[in-house]
């Protein structure tokens, strides 16, 4: 199995009852990968990537509109990683810290709230590319967020979109890449969100619940990461 750190910008607001990233991504890449979780969010640094296959940065309930040192310094580290050959994936909020650390423009998403099991739309470019191999070109995932990357990275190829984050997915060189939406999440998981989050009016929340349903397309997504992506 490949060893992989799971870098935690946060926890999940549903780990009492769910558990935490590395159960869900673990469930995701079981047989794959052996996760090594680091709580970035709690002081811990990035250890010697020394034998590491690949990098994983999961969401956060934390914003990358407001920076703090150890974002940056992780933000460095992954974009440091990327370009001496490493498997590097940003999920939600690591898809936005990458994209900002790369120079492109992270804010709060005008249109809002994107919130439940949601259709993209693959690119042409998406289409080709081995982060996305097998899935359709219309794919739904799991997506909960206010933030969005308003401009692609220099050099940045866009992966994925909808009308509701047209960045949703893009890739960066031969290893780097960021996906706004939850390739982690399942139908349980996102109705937790939709249950709880309370910005949501009573109306939104039951037409929200009622559309959400499992996205297997995420799992297929995070073992694409695992098995074609390579360290070089």
């Amino acid at each position: 199995m490949k060893r992989v750190l799971l870098l935690k910008p946060g926890v999940t607001s549903s780990k009492a009852l769910l558990g935490d990233y590395e159960a869900w991504f673990g469930a995701a890449l079981v047989g794959l990968a052996r996760l090594e979780p680091v709580e970035l969010h709690a002081g811990e640094r990035v250890p010697s990537l020394r034998g590491v296959d690949g990098l994983i940065m999961t969401g956060s309930p934390l914003s990358v509109t407001e920076p703090t040192p150890w974002m940056r310094e992780a933000a460095d580290v992954m974009v440091e990683a990327a370009d001496g050959g490493l498997p590097v994936l940003g999920v939600c909020f690591g898809h936005q810290l990458l994209a900002w650390r790369l120079g492109a423009r992270v804010q709060r998403n005008p249109r809002g709230l994107e919130l439940g099991s949601v259709p993209i739309r693959l690119t042409e470019e998406g289409q080709g590319d081995p982060l996305f191999d097998g899935l359709p070109v219309e794919p739904t995932v799991q997506a909960t967020h206010f933030d969005e990357v308003a401009s692609l990275p220099p050099g940045g190829a866009l992966l994925a979109t909808n009308a509701a984050c047209p960045v949703q997915a893009y890739g960066v060189g031969p290893t780097l890449r960021g996906v706004q939406f939850h390739p982690e999440m399942n139908a349980t998981s996102i109705r937790y969100c939709i249950r709880n989050e309370p910005s949501l009016d009573d109306a939104r929340r039951t037409a929200l619940d009622a559309r959400a349903v499992d996205a297997p397309w995420g799992t297929q997504l995070l073992r694409n990461f695992i098995e074609r992506f390579e360290r070089s």
